[in-house]
């Protein structure tokens, strides 16, 4: 008989094949008292774990295409930075002498410290990187108990066609597993933020995380099917069944080669609607993922990643240079540039002067933030407006959540403007400015920011879950994060109404703009620009080339007013479905 493991599907796409489960769990921690005359041969040894650590990465990254998606060689640059930071490069040696305990127990106490801190952050992405210390630490911690070089988890056999089944992975791991032609991976841990998910959809393979013991639950070679659409694993299929995964695996290689033919087409509706298709990215070189696409710009530049991994902040000059790169690479396509999304309980470079007490999901944030740390919002603001003189660029301001905010944000650029005229430098003095559309207050309230404001971008990602008040990277409440709530269905149409009635333009750039299933239903709701990461691009451009507006609204109409879930799952499914 057959069985089903529900997870929560990250990455699209089905595969079929063999299991291959890496049992390796959590290493055994010992913990032991040092003679005096030991002490510092044992700091020696955990400087030797810490270089060879270093030079497994460094031998990773350097395996990673030229072509490869950016995010794999940043996460791994990511350890690389972390093994170099003094919490994890010198702390675990001072508790060595301190305490005199050996190197693994030290590197284990330092470890529960760090995760103390990770834990309290309030910010979805940035408290993921919690993954990144588990991962950083848990490769010392094996080369100091193997007494050597420590075992690589993908190097262990060759995983070419086959599903890892593991309780994480790390992005070394995945590199190292991709670059073996693994076909599929599930997991225990992760979520659609983590950095497996996000590495799993850049390299486009199947993924499904939130599946618990999965790699003790599954035979070695026992042939499994991941449905990555639908977040399911499935074994012990009949041939029937079998049959049916390989049908539609083949329709999924038949439409991929489909899209590759879309790649210069424009993106217009059967009934001649155009829509405009845009780029998330988060460094000036994801630009180069651009090429050879018809698209019509970057939709939403993450300015935070400036931010971090660093020693101090970076000033005016570099925000500018780093701005400029993305403008002229655009060659007069828009920009739309966000200012930084982050928190006062963010590790962010050379931040002393804010106050991490305020670390939760509702505290001091995004703009909140940077209203409040004028040095920290000017030179950012100033950066922008010079970069907006080579070419369009648009600002798009975070988690507003009052007018208050808006006129503030407003005066600031007023009295900028003034000072960069003064000083002879050049800027766009009509440079658009709009609201991310991500607090329900503001979704409540987009009539007022559509008056106000150039236009609007919608954030899904926290529009939900700040709606459904569900923390969508916590694995025990995340089934709760739901795109079709009612109630965030109609927070989306209300704004994109209230952008319709102002004529004031409306985007969408959070995770549904990148899932094809959402595509029809929010064509149906009016929305005429979508923006998301570059390997989506051709997927959700084929969807809206075959789609016709006329009948697609009639349907999302009566979803909006659907009062039975039973009812509203038929409609969706007759968007997806109508011809």
């Amino acid at each position: 008989m057959a069985i089903a493991f529900v997870g929560l599907g990250v990455s699209k796409g089905i595969v079929i094949g063999p299991a291959s489960p890496l049992r390796y769990g959590q290493p055994e921690v010992p913990h032991y008292i040092l003679p005096s005359h030991t002490i510092d041969d044992e700091v020696a040894r955990f400087q030797t774990a810490l270089t060879t650590a270093r030079q497994q990465l460094q031998a990773i990254k350097a395996r990673i295409p030229a072509q490869a998606p950016s995010e794999i060689a940043q996460f791994i640059e990511t350890h690389l930075l972390m093994l170099e930071d003094e919490a994890l490069s010198n702390t675990p040696a001072t508790l060595i002498r301190e305490q005199q305990c050996n190197a693994e127990w030290a590197l284990q106490q330092q470890e529960e410290a760090l995760l103390r801190v990770f834990d309290d952050m309030a910010d979805a992405y940035l408290k993921t990187r919690r993954d990144d210390v588990v991962h950083a630490v848990k490769r010392i911690q094996q080369i100091l108990l193997s007494g050597g070089l420590g075992h690589e988890l993908a190097t262990q056999e060759s995983h070419h066609s086959r599903v890892v089944l593991a309780s994480d992975l790390s992005p070394a791991e995945l590199v190292l597993l991709h670059h073996q032609g693994v076909a599929a991976i599930v997991t225990e841990r992760g979520g659609p933020l983590s950095h497996l998910a996000i590495l799993a959809r850049s390299l486009d393979l199947p993924a499904v995380v939130g599946i618990h013991d999965i790699e003790y639950r599954v035979q070695e070679n026992e042939t499994l099917v991941v449905d990555g659409d639908r977040g399911v694993v499935l074994c012990e299929l009949e041939e029937s069944a079998l049959a049916y995964y390989r049908q539609r695996r083949r329709q999924e290689i038949d439409t991929q080669a489909v899209y590759v033919h879309t790649r210069q087409q424009a993106c217009v509706t059967l009934d001649g609607i155009r829509i405009k298709l845009l780029a998330n990215i988060e460094q000036p070189q994801d630009t180069g993922q651009l090429e050879g696409l018809n698209h019509n710009g970057i939709g939403l530049y993450r300015t935070e990643f400036l931010f971090m991994n660093r020693e101090s902040l970076p000033d005016e000059e570099e925000q500018y240079q780093a701005y400029l790169q993305v403008v002229e690479a655009m060659q007069g396509k828009p920009v739309t540039i966000r200012s930084l999304d982050l928190g006062a309980d963010k590790a962010m470079a050379g931040d002393t002067h804010t106050d991490a007490s305020a670390s939760n999901a509702l505290g001091l944030r995004a703009i909140r933030l940077c209203l409040k740390e004028n040095d920290l919002f000017k030179p950012q603001l100033r950066a922008i407006l010079r970069a907006s003189a080579h070419g369009p660029v648009k600002l798009l301001i975070p988690m507003l959540s009052t007018m208050n905010e808006v006129q503030q944000v407003l005066g600031m650029i007023r009295s900028i403007k003034a000072e960069l005229h003064g000083e002879g430098h050049d800027f766009d003095g009509q440079m658009p400015v709009g609201a991310m559309i991500e607090v329900p207050a503001a979704a409540v309230c987009a009539d007022c920011f559509a008056n106000a404001l150039d236009f609007l971008s919608i954030g899904t990602n926290d529009l939900i879950q700040y709606t459904l008040a569900a923390d969508r990277i916590d694995d025990s409440v995340n089934h709760l994060y739901d795109p079709l709530h009612p109630a965030v269905l109609r927070l989306i149409a209300n704004t994109i109404t209230a952008g319709q009635q102002l004529a004031t333009p409306v985007s969408l750039c959070g995770e549904m703009a990148a899932d094809s299933r959402y595509t029809r239903l929010l064509l149906g709701m009016g929305l005429c620009e979508f923006s998301m990461p570059a390997n989506r691009l051709l997927e959700i451009k084929h969807v809206i080339n075959n789609s016709e507006l006329e009948k697609l609204q009639p349907l999302t109409r009566k979803l909006l007013a659907a009062q039975h879930q039973e009812e509203a799952i038929r409609l969706f499914e007759a968007i997806n479905t109508c011809d």
